[in-house]
């Protein structure tokens, strides 16, 4: 599973009226060229802080040249355009007023449209959901973790912003309308979670509702959501069965990310070792997790253990994966 499977796959962007709360709703869907017609299972990638929906395009076309139908959908409130305004003086936000509300909001009207435009294509029993950072946890936010306003106001007055940039995002989550409907999908059937931001955000009483089966990914090199406080800490608290923590030593939090064309770049040092080597893991391990736990293949469990990662892993850029631990107080 490093390689394409048999499988070629096309890509096009819709535009779908009922997605976003903007006109820049743009969506790349990319879908396997099959001979047979039976429903395919859906990834849904979500983009983080400052990237587009190219990023994560070369996972995409790996998930579709196995079977996948994946959507891209762009957060314009995040996105790569919304970090240039920002550098160019044309914007004076991070992010958008209400974009962390705005989020998981959009995907659930992304879901709601793919159902009634897709529906014989897709089987909306087999969904996934990757995400990155800010995206990572709009992911989270949909499959059960509420957001924790009250840990947010009890926090954030002291939290240490420079020893956490995540923080700086998190505690903005207070100055967004607070809702109280429940933002959980339950069309999401497993998780991958890329850096995300947890520590005060969700906290371990709400990321302890997260049941289903979940991935976190970590970089040891990542200051703005760090390993120990952000993932492996908090992978403790979810209550999934199922959970798998893989962590890329030397990896930073632009590791995963491709290079697009036109996108602010970061100085080598931010992006830590050779990106190719992370994106080849990432590529081999959540397909397996996916094929696992959102397609019901239990014999790619294969790859999903601490001997297969060390197969895989690199002297420039060391490779563990663990399953099911608790961090005893």
């Amino acid at each position: 599973i490093r390689q394409q499977a048999g499988y070629n796959f096309d890509t096009e962007t819709i535009t779908f009226p009922n997605f976003s709360f903007n006109n820049k709703n743009k969506v790349d869907l990319h879908f396997p060229q099959l001979v047979e017609k039976e429903p395919l299972p859906l990834i849904i990638i979500s983009h983080g802080l400052g990237s587009d929906r190219q990023t994560f395009a070369y996972l995409a076309e790996h998930f579709a040249s196995y079977g996948w139908i994946v959507a891209i959908p762009e957060h314009p409130g995040s996105n790569s355009q919304q970090l240039q305004d920002l550098l160019m003086g044309a914007d004076h936000d991070l992010i958008s007023t209400g974009e962390l509300i705005e989020r998981p909001l959009a995907i659930k009207a992304l879901l709601n449209q793919l159902e009634q435009d897709y529906a014989p294509e897709i089987n909306f029993d087999q969904v996934g959901f990757l995400g990155q950072s800010l995206g990572a946890y709009t992911g989270l936010n949909l499959v059960g973790s509420s957001l924790n306003f009250n840990l947010l106001k009890e926090q954030c007055p002291s939290a240490n912003h420079l020893l956490n940039l995540s923080l700086l995002l998190q505690c903005r989550l207070l100055e967004s309308p607070r809702i109280t409907m429940n933002l959980q999908d339950s069309r999401i059937k497993a998780i991958v979670a890329i850096n995300p931001l947890t520590s005060l955000i969700f906290g371990e009483q709400n990321l302890n509702k997260v049941t289903i089966p979940t991935m976190f990914i970590a970089g040891t090199s990542d200051p703005i959501t760090p390993a120990i406080t952000e993932q492996i800490i908090p992978f403790s608290w979810l209550s999934s069965k199922e959970k798998y923590l893989m962590i890329l030593k030397k990896g930073t939090h632009f590791s995963t990310l491709a290079k697009v064309e036109g996108n602010v770049s970061f100085p080598q040092e931010t992006v830590g070792p050779d990106p190719a080597i992370a994106q080849e893991y990432l590529k081999v391990i959540t397909l397996a997790f996916f094929n696992s736990y959102g397609r019901n293949k239990p014999q790619y469990n294969y790859y999903l253990t601490s001997r297969y990662a060390q197969y895989l892993s690199q002297d420039l850029m060391p490779l563990l994966l663990v399953k099911n631990y608790s961090i005893s107080e």
